[in-house]
């Protein structure tokens, strides 16, 4: 069965006991809290991709306005605080306070440490944090916490959604270029357990420097040009070149510059992502325009992260035709629970760790090339399962405690 074709049941979390709010009346308004942590990132290879100060916080913008929209009819408002800065303890006494006055659902774009101390300084408290700026698998298993739901893809999902493509184009044979960053090496672990997974082949594994000199002088382009041609000689035969580079401060350089021309993917060339700012399918030239008019910009996966959290509340209360906390989280974790996200199909929570189950579509610059889960890549129970971690490979213990 294709997954174009695809509506199968799928589970959820079951509920948690968590200390409740008093229960706000019919028509109160649901509050809802952006946590942006500040960091230090390195500046990506292309001017068309620097980051925008609203990246996030206009997506969740756009989930407000979409609640408003519904929640009109039944009486019901949804309003957003936006917090950020660089100092996680006053993030966290912030966001205590939002929450002793009713801001129930967060939002948080963190770094990983710094997600963990928050949700665990919020732990007992009546809030739902939604992770919508981190991708690593930790914070899903080991490290996982019961009161944070993820609406970022972790890495292992991206991974399978490319690897997945890749075995069904038959181009199984990979050359994987890692860049220095820990990112990129827990990335590149990703590719490792998606090739043993679906069967391709990671043929050789190549470092790279990250050390291209001044890309944006007169004559930088010649120095990367044939700096990357001398890298990549003398590879085993392979059918795609996979460059892992989470960071972007590299990849970008590799398409049509290797020694033997192929195809690139991963962080450059066909890239796995939540969201493409071109995707037309199942209704979504109208939510792309609307976030341009919104944000003057196109959506990046970041602001569709975002805006799928908002609307996870919105769709709640709808559906239940309430505002109380307790309410809305018990019915987000409740097998009841799915989400339309222009996806194609309905999205929902893996009951083992809190981690969204959606399509991911796998993308060149300019369009959207393919849609994961890929034709013939089966599951028991939901195709979109076989993407990331699945219920007997988890080391997440908070769900079923």
């Amino acid at each position: 069965m294709s997954f174009a074709n695809y509506a199968a049941a799928q589970t959820s979390p079951q509920p948690i006991p968590i200390p409740t709010q008093s229960a706000q009346p019919q028509g109160a308004v649901v509050q809802m809290l952006y946590v942006k942590e500040d960091r230090d990132k390195e500046l990506p290879v292309s001017l068309l991709d620097q980051p925008n100060a609203d990246d996030g916080i206009a997506g969740a913008k756009l989930g407000i306005a979409d609640d408003n929209t519904t929640g009109r009819f039944l009486n019901q408002s949804f309003k957003l605080d936006v917090i950020e800065g660089s100092d996680l303890n006053d993030l966290i006494k912030q966001a205590t306070e939002k929450v002793a006055a009713g801001d129930g659902f967060i939002i948080a774009d963190m770094s990983p440490d710094s997600l963990l101390k928050f949700a665990d300084a919020l732990k007992g408290k009546p809030a739902q944090i939604f992770n919508v700026g981190n991708p690593d698998d930790r914070l899903r298993e080991e490290d996982c916490r019961a009161n944070v739901l993820h609406t970022a893809p972790t890495r292992s999902m991206l991974a399978d959604a490319l690897v997945q493509y890749l075995v069904w184009k038959r181009w199984p044979n990979m050359l994987m270029v890692i860049g220095p960053s820990a990112n990129d090496q827990l990335l590149a672990d990703a590719y490792r357990r998606s090739a043993k997974k679906f069967g391709a082949k990671i043929v050789e594994e190549r470092k790279f420097n990250v050390d291209t000199g001044n890309r944006r002088a007169d004559g930088g382009f010649e120095q990367i040009q044939q700096q990357i041609s001398q890298f990549m000689q003398g590879a085993k035969d392979h059918d795609v070149v996979l460059v892992v580079d989470e960071d972007q401060v590299f990849g970008d350089y590799f398409p049509y510059r290797t020694w033997v021309p192929r195809p690139i993917v991963g962080s450059a060339g066909l890239v796995p992502a939540s969201w493409h700012p071109a995707l037309e399918q199942w209704g979504a030239t109208q939510f792309q325009n609307r976030f341009k008019r919104l944000a003057g910009r196109i959506m990046r996966p970041l602001d569709y992260d975002a805006w799928i959290a908002t609307r996870v509340v919105g769709e709640a209360a709808s559906r239940t035709h309430s505002t109380d906390f307790k309410t809305l989280y018990d019915f987000i974790h409740s097998p009841k629970f799915d989400v339309a996200a222009f996806k194609g199909v309905a999205l929902s929570f893996r009951a083992w760790n809190g981690q969204l189950r959606e399509p991911l579509l796998v993308n060149s610059q300019k369009i959207f090339v393919s849609v994961s889960p890929q034709p013939g890549f089966l599951h028991q129970f939901s195709l979109l399962d076989t993407l990331g971690m699945d219920k007997p490979e988890t080391k997440c213990k908070a769900y079923t405690q």
